[in-house]
């Protein structure tokens, strides 16, 4: 959600804030400002809407401070407005705070604070934290027996607050020190040579320095020119070692590309590829005497697994789906799929040996990690046969997922910038392929000759994608045109196809504003089919094997009632060419793999509307790329 940086050093902070803030735009905001500490005094600069509102606003004020705080605030408490913009200062304008987060209690907060004579300027939840640590840093004071009295103040204020948080604190009347706290919330801190730095997310800092520290719950880093510290929320001091990030920071510029969404549709090929030499066996047949998959769990993974429910929110739900679908069909374990945000209030009744997978691209995905904890804790409590067995599916090896989960298994996508999800989606696919495969063979639930009939093809899926991006991309731009003004979209699939029905409604909605929905192509007939006429485009996914020719049905369905038809199909099918008014065809596959292909040009076709709309296409209003906040 909200992006936070934070820097102390010797250059000017105001520049490197900026840029990293610039970084963090793929995360969704509708405001930003940053404040600084020059000459005793606490500078906030702050403006509603884009990154560069908040540059002109700078541009003229050549304030030279060397320490400073920035934010990029996607609303929760309050309007998008610049006086509930970020950072917030106490009453007297002392201390400076930047948030990602919620604070469940502030109302309470900000009673007792207005009781103690403080005032408030905004209706954010964040403004009580200036001013609770103004009240602590008083008490601290007047006690006169703390050695680092603005640390203690924090931490005192911090114990105080109910909810998941990441924050970055400024003080006037401390101008060397710069703290971070963490609380359910990610925030990590930067080496630099002779200066440190504070993110929400590395991308901010990885063109600065690759030497990080992330920061865990219940704790608490200070940041002076001299050093980085930490201490956890009782206090006490503890010994951190830092990592290096393998990121290049190439990695995350377009590279010619005029959207990172279109870039990273086109590095697909290439996360397919690095899934499949992760975890397949390069030299695996059926004459093998060992699994085709790696995955590099440890045996007592494999044991009692009798069900699997998988917790997920948005895109990697609709993984989830497909995964339900590879699980109960190669590996035959019954499989559920939960939404995280409902499954966290209504779980299911306990069941012995459960698998429970949470999937989540950030690993920080608020109710995909409390949906975990809150298994994890009830299970627990439990005899032996219904005792937690977590696995995370991530893209970030680094994460919260990564404490909480018993086992990860590391999508290898890369950094994701484009807020809408593309790669990391086909790469959480591979996951649960792999996962599927590898469960089947031990389990012995599918025939050796049929497993190597899938690895096989596997094997050739970077390749068939590769030649979708060749084609389709601009016979696609050119369809999208006729789109433009389009109001509502219909997506319909069956079977395994149903999921990418969904994402491709999904997509389009996130970045195009254009209301989609998407539905078993069966279910039409069923209330759906009276939205039909000849201004509601009907999207089939239609991919030979068992459903088929019921698909194709279903599509005749809807051209009966005026609605223009485009078929993702297999090339050359003449069947589906007389069917459909528009084709964006995909290499003819196993049923089983098709979502891998399906996928690929409903992608393209959700970026070029958005694109021929003149919309912001990585960064659509009111969505952020990690939601950290209930």
């Amino acid at each position: 959600m909200c992006g936070i940086v934070g820097y102390i050093g010797t250059q000017a902070a105001s520049d490197i804030l900026l840029e990293g803030l610039q970084k963090l735009e793929y995360r969704g905001y509708d405001s930003a400002g940053i404040a600084t500490i020059w000459d005793g005094k606490l500078h906030r600069v702050r403006a509603k809407g884009k990154l560069q509102n908040l540059h002109d606003k700078l541009e003229g004020l050549h304030i030279p401070a060397t320490i400073g705080i920035g934010h990029t605030r996607w609303a929760t408490h309050g309007k998008p407005e610049e006086h509930n913009a970020h950072p917030h200062a106490d009453m007297a304008e002392q201390i400076a705070v930047v948030q990602n987060g919620i604070i469940e209690n502030y109302r309470e907060l900000r009673d007792d604070l207005k009781a103690k004579g403080y005032t408030f300027r905004s209706e954010t939840d964040t403004e009580v934290i200036p001013n609770l640590i103004a009240e602590c840093l008083q008490q601290v004071n007047t006690e006169g027996n703390a050695a680092l009295p603005f640390v203690e103040a924090v931490r005192r204020a911090v114990n105080q607050l109910q909810g998941a948080f990441a924050l970055a604190i400024l003080s006037a009347a401390y101008p060397d020190e710069l703290i971070a706290v963490r609380q359910q919330a990610p925030i990590s801190i930067g080496f630099g040579q002779g200066e440190f730095f504070c993110a929400s997310d590395t991308p901010a800092m990885v063109a600065r320095t690759r030497t990080v520290l992330t920061l865990e719950n219940g704790e608490i880093a200070r940041l002076t020119p001299l050093g980085v510290e930490v201490y956890n929320f009782a206090g006490e001091r503890l010994r951190k070692a830092p990592r290096t990030l393998n990121w290049n920071p190439i990695l995350v510029e377009k590279q010619g590309f005029k959207h990172f969404m279109l870039k990273e549709i086109y590095e697909q090929p290439g996360v397919v590829r690095a899934g499949l030499e992760a975890y397949l066996d390069s030299d695996w047949t059926a004459a093998s005497n060992r699994s085709p998959i790696h995955l590099n769990l440890p045996d007592a993974f494999y044991d009692d697994i009798d069900q699997i429910q998988i917790v997920a929110c948005g895109t990697s739900w609709h993984a989830g789906l497909v995964g339900k679908h590879v699980l109960e069909q190669l590996a035959e374990i019954p499989t559920q799929v939960h939404y995280a945000s409902e499954f966290r209030y209504a779980p299911t009744p306990l069941t012995p040996h459960t698998l429970t997978i949470g999937v989540t691209q950030s690993g920080e995905t608020a109710d995909t990690l409390s949906a975990l904890e809150m298994e994890k804790h009830r299970r627990a409590e439990m005899d032996r046969k219904f005792q937690p067995k977590l696995l995370g599916i991530t893209n970030r090896m680094d994460s919260t997922l990564a404490h909480i989960a018993d086992y990860l298994l590391n999508t290898h996508a890369g950094i994701e910038i484009g807020v809408a999800a593309t790669k990391t989606f086909t790469a959480q696919l591979i996951a649960f392929y792999c996962l599927a495969l590898d469960l089947a063979y031990r389990r012995r639930t599918v025939a050796l000759e049929r497993l190597e009939q899938i690895v096989t093809e596997l094997r050739q899926l970077p390749a068939q994608i590769e030649s979708i991006l060749e084609v389709q991309e601009r016979y696609i731009e050119q369809l999208a045109h006729e789109f433009e003004d389009t109001q509502d979209f219909i997506f319909i699939g069956r079977g395994i196809n149903f999921p990418i029905a969904l994402e491709g409604a999904l997509k389009l909605k996130e970045i195009s504003y254009i209301h989609a929905e998407g539905y078993p192509a069966g279910e039409m007939k069923h209330g759906p089919i009276a939205l039909l006429d000849a201004k509601v485009p009907v999207v089939a996914i239609a991919m030979p094997g068992l459903v088929f020719e019921k698909v194709l049905s279903n599509a005749q369905e809807a051209k009966a009632r005026d609605a223009r038809l485009i078929g993702v199909t297999p090339m050359d099918d003449h069947e589906a060419a007389e069917v459909f008014d528009d084709l964006l065809p995909v290499p003819e596959v196993e049923e089983l793999l098709s979502p891998l292909l399906t996928v690929i040009p409903l992608q393209f076709l959700a970026y070029h509307i958005a694109a021929r709309r003149g919309l912001d296409v990585d960064q659509p209003r009111n969505l952020a790329k990690s939601v950290t906040v209930e």
